[in-house]
């Protein structure tokens, strides 16, 4: 029989994804090739964009997968937003439940002007934990990157029985994680000055935002400029800088809440797969090493990258999130 090129390509798709990279032997062809629709769909899962109503604002999110499989929660940093995650959800819907919110005030989510809404990172874990129970999710392993770590672990410390373990990508839990670059921001929390509050708007320009994705990467042409381009736009909105000043403000609040989290990872012990970008100015290789004192069932490892691993580094991590995951959840799904 003689196929068209576009149906032996369709044919070849099908046989893959039935070997998938195993080494058995195809001993005769599936008798009825599937149709493009359905190969795409197998490859790559369906990423919804969707939003709810959370203390009264929207709050838009990511969510790929089926909902009765286990639930991954990515949280994401500044000045980005779920959008970082735009690569790794597909990766891992095809077996788990993904949901990446957006925080207020940052994505998609609605951005209420700062003093009419509470930008600080107690709060931020109190929506991401109303949007959890909106959508009926009990228990969760969480991503947490940048800001997405104070946020998780506040989200942990309110509930650890939920949290079935944890993907650690450049996010602080502790004093050693909190270097030189961090000197302008603890002017800020022991003086909430005009003066000071100036010193930090140059993060908030296109370079800076460009600095975060390509400072430590050995080759920056692999990662997209669609990256600053689109955190940039959000930053500029009007408004949207007072509310990351809110945010800058507030991440003081967390270094006193450090230890309450270092005793609940060694009280409840969640496993834990750390990625690392070693070269990160912001969140150094020196934060992630402390990790080890507390979470013992920890696999480890530092990527020779930047602030934004999954930039350069994406399909390792997602590699490794589906194996630790497998390990850790995957019986129950």
């Amino acid at each position: 029989m003689i196929y068209s090129t576009s149906k032996a390509l369709r044919r070849m798709a099908v046989l893959t994804l039935l070997l998938g990279s195993g080494t058995g032997i195809l001993t005769a062809p599936p008798a009825v090739a599937a149709e493009p629709a359905a190969i795409a769909a197998a490859v790559q899962p369906a990423v919804h964009h969707r939003s709810i109503t959370i203390q009264n604002t929207d709050i838009a999110y990511r969510e790929a997968g089926e909902a009765s499989k286990p639930t991954i929660v990515l949280l994401h940093g500044f000045p980005t937003s779920s959008h970082m995650f735009r690569n790794l959800i597909p990766a891992l819907a095809a077996k788990y439940h993904v949901l990446a919110p957006d925080y207020p005030g940052f994505g998609a989510s609605a951005m209420p002007k700062a003093g009419a809404f509470d930008y600080s990172f107690a709060n931020f874990a109190d929506v991401i934990d109303a949007f959890l129970a909106a959508k009926k999710v009990e228990r969760y392993t969480l991503y947490v990157m940048d800001y997405g770590a104070p946020v998780g672990y506040r989200l942990f410390a309110k509930h650890p029985e939920r949290v079935a373990g944890f993907v650690i990508q450049n996010g602080n839990a502790y004093a050693e994680g909190l270097q030189k670059f961090w000197d302008p921001f603890r002017a800020l929390w022991a003086d909430r000055s005009k003066a000071n509050e100036d010193a930090l708007r140059a993060f908030f320009t296109l370079d800076a935002t460009k600095w975060q994705y390509t400072h430590g990467v050995k080759d920056v042409s692999r990662v997209s400029p669609d990256n600053w381009h689109h955190d940039q736009f959000l930053l500029e909105r009007p408004g949207n800088q007072d509310i990351q000043l809110e945010m800058f403000a507030s991440y003081g609040t967390n270094v006193g809440e450090y230890p309450k989290w270092q005793k609940l990872f060694r009280e409840h012990r969640p496993p834990a797969l750390l990625v690392w970008g070693a070269n990160d100015q912001i969140f150094p290789e020196a934060g992630a090493h402390p990790y080890k004192r507390d979470l013992k069932d920890l696999e480890f490892h530092i990527l020779d990258t930047g602030h934004f691993a999954l930039e350069t580094h994406g399909d390792f991590i997602a590699a490794r999130m589906l194996d630790f995951l497998d390990r850790t959840v995957g019986s129950q799904s």
